[in-house]
């Protein structure tokens, strides 16, 4: 994975169902439900509405007025990025894994939430 790619994938994904979703989204370019979205992806309906909110914050995805969900890049440079990742998720989904699981601003943000206070 060359290191574009990689700051890609880690500055952009913080499960591997945001990455499932928006490579669904990217190979069938066409605007989708959330029920549908969960269904295709045999997943929950809060996993799929936290990977399209992280998705639209990144820049990635569009949802719609009327609700439904499609692949359109904030900045079309990105295409080259996202067509790699189809590529790589592809041939070597493990090495996309990697990236993600050992992202250091995930486990920075996992070190400082383990103390934070919560309110009771």
């Amino acid at each position: 994975m060359n290191r574009e790619l990689n700051d890609f994938v880690e500055s952009s994904f913080r499960s591997i169902w945001s990455v499932e979703l928006l490579l669904l989204l990217y190979r069938q370019q066409r605007k989708w439900s959330a029920e549908e979205l969960v269904s295709e992806l045999r997943s929950s309906e809060v996993v799929v509405t936290q990977s399209i909110e992280a998705l639209v914050a990144g820049g990635l995805v569009l949802v719609e007025a009327d609700g439904r969900v499609c692949y359109s890049l904030a900045d079309p440079a990105n295409d080259l990025l996202v067509q790699q990742l189809n590529e790589l998720y592809r041939k070597r989904p493990g090495a996309v894994r990697k990236v993600i699981v050992q992202n250091p601003a995930d486990q920075l943000r996992t070190f400082s939430d383990a103390f934070s206070f919560r309110k009771i």
